[in-house]
Formats: C-alpha cells, sequence, structure tokens
C-alpha cells in the first residue's frame, strides 16, 4: 500500500514512517500494537514528505504531489501548531490547519485515495468536566482548535478524522525533555493542575494510525493515551519516572501562569470513544504506559 505522509518531519511523522516500515520508534510501541497485526516490511510503500518538501498552503504543490506519487492513502500530519502563536496570526493558522487540509482533501478526492485526517481535543470548549466522545458538541476556545476544526468540516465524507490530545514524542524538544533535564538536577517545576486530557505518546499513537490506513473507516474516531491527568499530574509522574523526586513538581493554576498563556485551553479534554469498539479496534495503552516509555528513551544514555 502506497502511502504520502504529509508534515513527516514532526513526531507524529517519524513515528509513523518508522511504524510503516516495520520497525520500532525508540519510545517503543510493543503495546501500543496488541490486537493488531504487526506490520510486514513489504505491507506499505512510504512517501514521507516534511514541510520543505511540500507546502500544504499550495494547492498546485499539493496536487502535484499526490498525482505524481500516487498514493492509496494520505495521511495529514501537517498543521500549525504553534497554539499561543495562533492566536496573532489567524491567516498562517488558517492557511495551514483549514486551507491546507481542503487542499489535501481535494487532490486525494480527484485520485481515489483514502484520506487520514489527525485532529485535537482543542476542537471542544472541555466544560462538561467528563471525557469527551465523538458525539459531543464541538466548541474551540483558540484559533488553533477553531481552524483544526474548519480542517474537520473540509474532509470529503469518507476520510477517517482521527482527535488525539497532548501529543509528544522524543524527536524534539518537550515538557517531557525538560522533565526529565529537571529530574536530573533536582530542579523544581510549577505545572498547572487545572487542564486535563490524555497524554499520548506519539509512538502508540503512530502504531494505532496503522488500523486507519488498513481499515479506512470513515468518520471521527478519538485516539488517545487512556485515561485522563492534569499536566501537574503528568509531569510529576514523568520527573518520577527520570528517578526525580515528585515532591519537587508543585501545582498552580492556569491564571497563575507567567507569561499567561495567549490561547485558552479546554478545562476538561480527556478524549473517551464510542467508535474504537465498533470498529474492532483495541484503544492505545494507558498514558501512564506510553509516557512512561517516553520518558524513559529521553532519559537514556
Amino acid at each position: 500500500m502506497r502511502v504520502l505522509i504529509t508534515g513527516a518531519g514532526g513526531q507524529v511523522g517519524k513515528d509513523l514512517s518508522l511504524v510503516l516500515a516495520g520497525r520500532v520508534p525508540p519510545a517503543g510501541t510493543a503495546t501500543a500494537l496488541r490486537g493488531q497485526a504487526p506490520v510486514a516490511d513489504d505491507e506499505f510503500d512510504v512517501v514521507a514528505l516534511d514541510r520543505a518538501q511540500l507546502d500544504v498552503t499550495s494547492g498546485a504543490a499539493v496536487a502535484e504531489a499526490v498525482k505524481a506519487h500516487r498514493p492509496e492513502v494520505v495521511v495529514h500530519l501537517a498543521a500549525y501548531t504553534a497554539v499561543d502563536r495562533a492566536e496573532g496570526d489567524v491567516a498562517g493558522a488558517t492557511a495551514v490547519n483549514e486551507l491546507g487540509t481542503a487542499h489535501l482533501a481535494d487532490a486525494a478526492s480527484a485520485s481515489g485515495a483514502h484520506l487520514v485526517y489527525v485532529s485535537t481535543d482543542y476542537v471542544f470548549a472541555g466544560d462538561l468536566g467528563r471525557p469527551l466522545v465523538e458525539s459531543d458538541e464541538t466548541n474551540p476556545l483558540s484559533v488553533y482548535g477553531a481552524t483544526k476544526l474548519a480542517g474537520e468540516h473540509r474532509c470529503p465524507p469518507g476520510a477517517s478524522i482521527v482527535r488525539t490530545s497532548w501529543v509528544a514524542g522524543i524527536w524534539n524538544r518537550t515538557v517531557f525533555t525538560l522533565a526529565v533535564a529537571a529530574a536530573g538536577e533536582g530542579r523544581p517545576l510549577r505545572f498547572v493542575d487545572d487542564q486535563t486530557g490524555s497524554p499520548t505518546s506519539s509512538a502508540d499513537l503512530a502504531a494505532g494510525l496503522v488500523g486507519f490506513l488498513r481499515d479506512r473507516p470513515s468518520g471521527v474516531c478519538h485516539v488517545g493515551g487512556d485515561g485522563g491527568a492534569s499536566w501537574y499530574e503528568v509531569i510529576a509522574f514523568a520527573y518520577e519516572q527520570a528517578g526525580g523526586d515528585p515532591s519537587l513538581v508543585s501545582a498552580i493554576s492556569t491564571p497563575e501562569l507567567d507569561p499567561p498563556q495567549a490561547a485558552t485551553r479546554p478545562t476538561y479534554s480527556v478524549l473517551a470513544s464510542e467508535r474504537l469498539a465498533e470498529l474492532g479496534a483495541t484503544p492505545l495503552p494507558a498514558w501512564q504506559d506510553g509516557i512512561g516509555r517516553l520518558v524513559r528513551a529521553i532519559a537514556a544514555p
């Protein structure tokens, strides 16, 4: 199966490229693959295009790439993910998240390719105080969330829309890189305890996407680390996994952040799924499993 990946230079793109080659990313995916047939070395023919190789804001470039590579499936990972910067750059976020998705949707439809679009928990306000399922009403509070939701609306009816939450990997500098370094130095950290989501290892998400390439279900599906936690709880856990004293991580509220966050985040955006069982798919591992493996991979010599 020929698969074209946009945004292949990002953390999910790098892990997905490894998974589709039959390899295990550095943070591991063995438990994430339970219930799925292993990927054979020759099952997928991957065309991985990063931002320099494919600018999704150019409709002509997208059409040319899809026409040239003739994929059966397009996994659209390219996104404007600078959540706070997007508040002052509506045009830039719209160009990538909405119009870029429209370009991929048009090109995929014209070539008969199936589109897999990775979206976000930020399409929700997160004010229900309970895990969110696919049928819950969307109400984004930020430019990032609004433009990703607009991208969902640009997808053709047969597309797979995969919403995920709080994704982190080994490839880029993240809060977990910070937590590992702080744990090694015995340095205290402060994180908010009033934002709760589903922390997700990008390696686990990449493994979970395999079923969407194979089965090509239509509609929205939530795929994230199983369970939920606040940022304070996640970082305290990561600090301990890295060999530090978790009591050095303290909780603060969002209004106490200095500088303040420009974008409003969902308060409670833990993702649950009504559809995974319907699709015969297994949820990703508990967030502690995936984030634990990620932290240990970052901390490894």
